[in-house]
Parts: structure tokens; sequence; C-alpha cells
């Protein structure tokens, strides 16, 4: 199950042992510490080991090792330390990006140089996003000047051969091997789903950091084919192996393993400052899933608009955002309604109102005009008086500003949007969503198409 098969390169069929990680899970579990008594090693590369569970079929250890490499391992030195940083710092970046909804191959942490993952066969190629350019790009992209920023990204795949320096392909060379991993086809479905997740998860990645005031210039990831699922699935470690990271943008200040690449000489004192490099992005990956701040709160004009309101709710609970529930009448109970919203802003909290009243909506407007809060009006229409009723929430009087939306998912997510130009972390749920909607869209088509 872990030969690489390379339809064109039959005759090679070598084992890329040093960057293989037989791992994947098809969704996220909160962080646990999971001790499964690990087995036979199955494969061995420069920086890490990967080990049978002897008691959970279908999963694996990925262990960590203290040691550091670079251009294709003709530099290679120990680095005490680096085992325990280089895996905090995958836990957390794949934790997040499961909270967010990517599908990836992280199960739970073993130990502080270790992780349990799902048994994949990788797919050999190395999927390259770039927002900035530099380094090897420049090399083969002559006259492009160093910054150039690419709109949008970038992207670039290699195919994973050290033998022959991971030469760069293209797509349509991709396809033409007509690849087999996992039992499964490596066709345009495949590739079409691998680069939309590519960019999805480089995006996640470079608003967290840009919440930090740090640029993610650019990153390489991989994917695999669960073994019992056949499923595509992010996999391979994120570290500071993967990426280029520039704080506040200046490639003065960087931070990743490019600092060890350029080093003229490799001394005691150099590796230090690497090591102190590494665990600074370790203590920083754990910012990224810090709870959302911001929330909304539905103000309906009667508990007869409960089964409405608590639509949207639900909504925002799934995408992690705390969503209160309010009842007021801005015509029966106006003094009330505004003592609310004082309340309510009074709490200093990053607030979407949204307004759910049906035949003459009051209560969108009267919130609208006292209060800088953003005002979404989300009424409850009835069939038979809907062409009527709804004007009450459509035309409004001058110097008000609040939108209307009927649906109450799209009221939701409307409130999602406006607090993820604020908070990353809403604003990756969001874009994960539409990924897997994209990726099911994607399948539904290839399911009723195929032959």
């Amino acid at each position: 199950m872990y030969t690489l098969h390379h339809p064109l390169l039959m005759l090679r069929n070598r084992f890329h042992f040093s960057r293989v990680q037989m791992i994947a899970i098809g969704s996220f579990h909160s962080k646990q510490t999971m001790a499964s008594a690990a087995g036979t090693l199955l494969a061995e590369g420069k920086t890490k080991e990967i080990y049978e569970l002897t008691d959970r079929p279908g999963h694996v250890v990925l262990q960590s090792k203290d040691r550091i490499t670079a251009h294709n391992a003709l530099r290679s030195d120990e680095m005490a330390g680096k085992a325990a940083i280089s895996n905090s710092t995958t836990e957390m970046i794949f934790e997040y990006l499961g909270r967010a909804g990517i599908r990836t191959h992280y199960v739970a942490s073993r130990d502080d140089k270790s992780f349990v993952a799902r048994r994949c066969e990788m797919i050999p190629i190395e999927w390259v996003t770039r927002r900035i350019a530099t380094g090897s790009f420049l090399k083969r992209n002559a006259g492009v000047p160093e910054g150039y920023r690419f709109y949008p990204v970038k992207l670039e795949i290699f195919y994973k051969d050290d033998a022959a320096g991971d030469p760069q392909w293209s797509f349509e060379q991709l396809l033409a091997t007509k690849m087999k991993c996992g039992g499964r086809d490596v066709a345009q479905l495949e590739v079409d789903i691998m680069m939309k997740t590519t960019v999805c998860v480089f995006e996640l990645l470079e608003k967290a950091w840009a919440s930090l005031d740090c640029a993610l210039v650019d990153m390489k990831i991989e994917f695999g084919v669960d073994i019992q699922t056949g499923e595509i699935l992010l996999a391979d470690v994120i570290d500071s192996d993967s990426w280029r990271l520039w704080p506040s943008g200046d490639r003065r200040l960087m931070k990743d393993k490019q600092v060890y690449r350029d080093l003229a000489e490799v001394t005691p004192q150099a590796l230090e400052t690497v090591k102190k490099n590494f665990a600074w992005i370790a203590e920083k990956v754990k910012l990224f899933s810090r709870p959302t701040r911001g929330q909304v709160v539905v103000l309906m004009g009667s508990a007869s608009d409960m089964k409405h309101s608590s639509e949207i709710k639900a909504t925002c609970g799934g995408h992690g955002v705390v969503c209160s529930l309010r009842v007021t009448s801005a015509h029966k109970g106006p003094d009330e309604t505004l003592r609310i919203l004082a309340e309510i802003e009074g709490g200093h909290i990053p607030t979407v109102l949204v307004a759910v009243a049906g035949r003459s909506n009051g209560l969108g407007p009267v919130l609208a005009g006292n209060t800088a809060l953003p005002v979404i009006n989300c009424p409850p229409v009835s069939a038979d008086w809907a062409a009527q009723d709804i004007w009450s929430s459509l035309r409004l009087p001058s110097g008000l500003g609040c939108t209307t939306v009927l649906s109450p998912q799209a009221a939701a997510l409307q409130a999602l949007q406006i607090l993820a130009l604020s908070d990353h972390v809403v604003w990756a749920k969001l874009k994960a969503t539409q990924l897997n909607t994209w990726i099911a869209l994607k399948n539904s088509d290839f399911e009723i198409n195929k032959e």
C-alpha cells in the first residue's frame, strides 16, 4: 500500500521515504492526547518517521526528528528540541484548518513529538502557492522582480523525485501520467479538488498570519488518499519547513527555514537562532484558533417568530459565533427596544443586529436609526401578504441603512460576513464552507456523468 506508482516512470518505482507521510483524516477532532501502541516502522524520512498503530487499523503515528535539512539534504544538522517544536506547529495548524472545515489528516496528539493520523498513500506531488515572488521562482522566471505580488495567487506543482531534483510539472503533465494512488485515479476531478483546496488552505493561513502582522509569502502542501475511504485529504506536515514568513512584510525579518538555507556557515550560534525562530512560529500559531469575539443578536417582534429566528441562530452557531435571541416590539414597546439596544452597545462587543418582524416592520428601521451597528432585516413574510408587507423593510426613511434578506440562513451568512471583516476565524469558516460546497457540487456532477 505504500508504493507511489507513476505510470511513465515505472522502472524507477522508487519509494520517496524522505517526505512520505501516511496520514489523513476525514473530519476534525478536538484536541486530545491519544496513547496508542506504535508498531512497525513503515517509513523513515530525513525529518520524520511513520509507524503503524497496532490497535487502530487504518491509522499511523507520525513522529518528528531533531534534524533539519536543506538543499535536498545536502545540508543536514541535528537540532535538539526541533522535533517538539515542529510537531507542535503542525498540530496547531491542522487543528485550526480542521475547525474551519478543511478535510485534513490529523486525528489527535500522541506526545510532544508525534501525533496520530489516518494512513494514506501519498500523491507524489508538491503543491506550491505563492503570493510574493521570491526564491526559486525568480531563478525560473528571469526579469520578475523580488516582491512582485500575485493576484490571484500563483499555483505551481512539482513532482516529488529526489534524484531528479523535484522537477516542476504542468497540470497537463500531471493529467497525462494517468497516476493512480490508493486505488484512485488522479484525474481531472482529483486535480481540480486539490487545486481548489490548495488555494483555500493558503488563503486561510495567509489571513491568520496577517492578523499577527506577518506575511505568508509562499507555502507547500501535499495530499494523500485514505487507504480505507479513498478520500483525497490534506496530508503531510505543515511546519517551519513548509512556508516563508516575513513579519511586517519585511524580508529582513524572516523567521522560516530560509534563514538556515542562507547560512554561509552552520555554527551552534546560527542553529540556535534558527531554533528560536521556529519556536517563535510555534508560539504564534497557537493564536490562530482564538475564540471568536463577535456576536449576532436577533431581535424578534414576538415569540411567534421563534422558528424563523432559531434558524438564524443555528447557522451562526455552526460557524462558531454566539447568537442571542431577544423579543421586543418597536411599535408596542419602543422604550424597551431602545433599552435592549443600549445594553447591547454597552457590552462593546462587535455585533450585528438582525431584526425579525413581520407585517409592518418598524423594528429594523428603529434600530438602524438609533445605532451605528449594522442592522439586517429578515422579515418572516407570509405567502398571503408578502408582496405588501415587504415594503416596510425595503422602503425606508432617508438616513437609515439597514438591508433586507428573506432567508434566515442568508441573513445569518450576511451577518457572519460582516463579522469576518475583522475576525480571521469567522472568515476561515466561511471560506472553508464555500470550498466544501464547491467540492460537493463537483463530486455530484462527476457521479451523474460517469459511465
